[in-house]
C-alpha cells in the first residue's frame, strides 16, 4: 500500500509506516469510534437495554453504580474522580440514584462535611442485571469471532481507553497557503 493511499475501515489496521497512512488510520479510527459513541447514546438502544434489564438507569448513573460496585462506598468527590465525572453532575446523579433506592448517602464518620455514597442491595442487583444483559449481548455479537479476535478487541479497546484518558487534546490548525 502506498503512503498516499486512503485507508478504508476495512484496511485501517494495515500500515506501511508512513505519516499519511498513520493519519488515514487515525481518521478511520475516529470515524469508527464516533459511530460507536453515537450508538451508545442512541435512545432506541438505551430503551432496549432498559427493557431487558428491567430498570432505567442513565449512562452516567450506571457509571457511578459500576464504580461503587467495583470500589465499595466512596466519598462523593472520590466517586466523581473515579467515574471521570464533574462533581456537580455526580451529585445530581447520586440524588437520582438515591431517589430510586439504588444508593444511600451518609455523613462521613471522619468528616461530617463530606458525604459517603454506598450501593444498596437493590443497586447491586441492578448493576448485576445490567452487566449480565450487556455481557450476553456482547457474547451474541462476538459469537462468530475467533478467540484471538475477541482477545485482541479487549486488549485494543483497553489500550485506546488508556490513551484517551492520558493524552491531552492539542490545537490543530491546518497550514495556511
Amino acid at each position: 500500500m502506498s503512503g498516499g493511499q486512503r485507508v478504508s475501515r476495512k484496511n485501517a489496521g494495515e500500515s506501511d509506516g508512513s505519516d499519511a497512512t498513520a493519519v488515514d488510520a487515525a481518521t478511520a479510527v475516529e470515524a469508527a469510534t464516533e459511530r460507536l459513541f453515537r450508538l451508545t447514546v442512541n435512545r432506541k438502544m438505551y430503551a432496549r437495554q432498559a427493557a431487558a434489564v428491567g430498570a432505567v438507569v442513565t449512562r452516567a448513573g450506571y457509571a457511578l453504580l459500576r464504580t461503587l460496585d467495583d470500589s465499595g462506598p466512596l466519598r462523593t468527590g472520590e466517586l466523581a474522580r473515579r467515574s471521570h465525572m464533574d462533581p456537580g453532575a455526580t451529585v445530581r446523579q447520586v440524588t437520582a440514584l438515591e431517589d430510586d433506592g439504588l444508593v444511600t448517602r451518609a455523613d462521613d464518620d471522619d468528616d461530617a462535611r463530606r458525604t459517603v455514597v454506598t450501593l444498596t442491595e437493590r443497586g447491586r442487583i441492578v448493576v448485576e442485571s445490567i452487566v449480565t444483559v450487556r455481557t450476553a449481548h456482547l457474547e451474541e455479537i462476538l459469537a462468530d469471532w475467533s478467540p484471538s479476535d475477541r482477545a485482541d478487541l479487549a486488549r485494543l479497546v483497553d489500550r485506546l481507553v488508556d490513551g484517551l484518558q492520558t493524552t491531552p487534546f492539542r490545537p490543530h490548525l491546518k497550514e495556511q497557503r
